[in-house]
């Protein structure tokens, strides 16, 4: 039989081992539910991100479909100028009079052009007498707009007005700044729009009808056609006088014409008509006519520099893939109008024993442009030094002094 201190020992025995009789319990419950619940939660894991990775390969599908349909969308809208006419042609020189015209000249123009849509006029510039006029319908039309050529007749009017001078630096927006001789050189669009607001269309056109635009260029040149140049300035939502002054907008220009503007900066500021003998009796009785002089013998130097720069660095470096012997100065000039693209080239050489004007004009398509008229340009005037056209005894007159013009009123 217990006694009570027996039972008390007991009692406390007992009490002492129940509470790790509990955590023994507790430790097994959580022992056993814990390894389930880790298992259910990787599980779950790995199976919400194999989800997500499905899902985000189907987004990258889907976001590089977008991408390649939107930019197709973006090809298929983007503007190609659609042109409609040849950049090529066959027999242009047939029904050409070339009887009056030098054999040299006129051969190497026809071989310098080979089958491009054009026509080439090459211009004695101390007398006014056309050498040759290769594809004479083509010369003798009403012209096209005159693209970056009209730059010449604008720097010439800037010059006159003391505007600029070679080195007077215009500001273009921002930073940007220029002068005359790297803005003929590159041909700036920027900074002859420049130009054309500062003097505004009346000087313009003063200025251009100075230097024969909008008239006849030739003296009873048979079919010649007067071109046009307006009577007020294209409305400012098409560009204006500025767009007048960097592209020729709205003027249309034939190739005798910038001929005859080119000849007086050749010659120191004599604007002749234009002759075009027919006949060897009409080259030997040739007179020179004189249709007015331009103050612009001051302003030739400053202008000069620029067209010398386009031959050289410029936009008609091409030239100089066929000539370097002589020095050349000239003007591109690329742009289209109703489907047809145009490419100009005005230029000079100036050379020891006198000058000779060349302008090429071409019409056509994509491969039409103002280097590419350039580029045939050399290769005339290379034709021409070839069969030694650039020497003194070639027959033609050194400068102004040596003809007797004829005043024409």
């Amino acid at each position: 039989m217990l006694t009570g201190k027996s039972l008390l020992r007991l009692i406390l025995a007992l009490t002492a081992c129940l509470p790790l009789a509990g955590m023994s319990w507790a430790a097994h419950i959580n022992t056993s539910a814990h390894p389930q619940t880790k298992s259910k939660t990787s599980a779950r894991k790995v199976s919400e991100s194999q989800r997500t990775r499905r899902r985000m390969r189907h987004l990258a599908r889907s976001r590089s479909a977008t991408l390649t349909h939107a930019s197709v969308s973006t090809r298929r809208r983007r503007y190609y100028e659609r042109f409609h006419m040849s950049s090529f042609a066959e027999d242009i020189a047939s029904g050409d009079l070339s009887a009056g015209e030098d054999p040299v000249v006129r051969q190497a123009a026809i071989d310098a052009l080979g089958n491009m849509n054009g026509t080439v006029v090459a211009i004695e510039p101390t007398s006014g007498r056309v050498l040759a006029m290769v594809n004479q319908k083509l010369a003798l039309s009403s012209g096209a707009q005159p693209c970056s050529t009209i730059k010449l007749s604008v720097a010439l009017a800037a010059l006159s007005e003391g505007l600029v001078s070679k080195e007077t630096e215009v500001a273009l927006g921002g930073r940007s700044r220029m002068n005359l001789t790297s803005a003929l050189a590159h041909s700036n669009n920027a900074y002859f729009e420049a130009l054309g607001r500062k003097l505004g269309f009346e000087k313009v056109a003063y200025y251009a009808h100075e230097y024969g635009l909008g008239e006849l260029a030739g003296y009873d040149i048979p079919g010649e056609q007067i071109g046009s140049y307006p009577d007020e300035a294209i409305p400012e939502k098409l560009g204006g006088v500025g767009k007048m002054c960097s592209f020729g907008e709205g003027v249309s220009m034939t190739p005798l014409q910038l001929g005859a503007m080119v000849s007086a900066i050749a010659n120191g500021g004599t604007l002749y008509y234009l002759q075009h003998p027919t006949t060897p009796d009409e080259v030997a009785g040739f007179q020179p006519r004189v249709k007015r002089q331009l103050d612009i013998a001051p302003l030739i130097p400053e202008l000069s520099d620029g067209m010398a720069g386009a031959v050289q660095y410029g936009t008609a470096r091409s030239l100089r893939l066929n000539f370097n012997e002589e020095e050349i100065l000239g003007k591109t000039g690329t742009c289209s109008h109703d489907g047809t693209r145009f490419g100009w080239f005005a230029s000079y050489a100036n050379t020891s024993v006198g000058r000779v004007v060349v302008v090429v004009f071409l019409q056509g398509g994509r491969p039409t442009f103002g280097p590419k008229a350039a580029e045939i340009a050399g290769r005339m005037y290379r034709n021409m030094y070839d069969h030694s056209f650039f020497i003194a005894t070639h027959g033609w007159p050194a400068d102004a002094a040596a003809v007797k013009p004829v005043s024409t009123p």
